[in-house]
């Protein structure tokens, strides 16, 4: 079981062009590796004080997102929660963001499908940050009109 808070690089509005996701991702911080027990990974996000985490694979890449909320059922400890790997119980394993798509495209996206939070992986498929429809807003509140109008 591996737990991780990787560094964070900001990135700024570019100059010239639309916001992207890259702008708007905010630090995935709490990272729980997917093999780890149901009991075990609400211990690590209630002492992370954190609202969800990313889980990954063996090798480092994201497999979802689990929220605190996804998890209240099993709050109430027994033998299930002790034997059964995160992976195995209900989480978002939506197709990730990417950092080069647009903000906009992104909040759409979000609303669509319900999203509080949505992971951002790179190419090879490494969690590099997450979206919240309030750090999209506040990229896109930013950005002149004419680069965030939906086309």
């Amino acid at each position: 079981m591996t737990t991780t808070r990787p560094h964070h690089r900001h990135v700024t509005h570019a100059a010239h062009g639309a916001p992207t996701v890259a702008h708007a991702m905010q630090p995935a911080e709490l990272r729980i590796s997917a093999d780890t027990m149901v009991d075990r990974a609400l211990d690590l996000i209630r002492a992370a004080d954190a609202d969800h985490a990313i889980l990954t694979s063996e090798d480092g890449r994201g497999v979802g997102v689990v929220r605190r909320a996804q998890l209240a059922p099993y709050l109430i400890r027994s033998w299930y929660t002790e034997r059964t790997p995160i992976r195995n119980i209900t989480h978002d394993r939506t197709p990730f963001a990417r950092p080069a798509m647009s903000a906009v495209a992104a909040a759409a996206s979000m609303r669509l499908h319900g999203l509080r939070i949505w992971a951002v992986a790179d190419a090879d498929g490494r969690v590099v940050g997450v979206l919240t429809p309030e750090s999209l807003r506040a990229v896109l509140a930013d950005a002149p009109a004419e680069l965030t109008a939906v086309a």
